[in-house]
């Protein structure tokens, strides 16, 4: 089994599997890896699903709203 880590990277990495199976929960699209911000992106909703612990937390009411732009709020 591989390492869900690089090298200097403290942040695990989605499993590539996994992501091609996920979708928003809410337009049913697909999602997009941010894995700086550890966020699932869903840009059809205007979502930004959090990952803890290497987990996606895919529930709307945890989800963070993305600015008008589509593109990460705060930064």
């Amino acid at each position: 089994m591989t390492d869900p880590t690089s090298k200097g990277d403290r942040q695990p990495r989605i499993d590539s599997k996994l992501l091609e199976i996920l979708v928003c929960p809410v337009t049913k699209s697909s999602l997009d890896y941010d894995h700086d911000a550890q966020e699932l992106i869903s840009r059809a909703a205007g979502l930004a699903y959090p990952i803890r612990d290497g987990i996606p937390i895919m529930l709307p009411e945890e989800a963070r709203k993305l600015d008008d732009a589509g593109g990460t709020a705060g930064g």
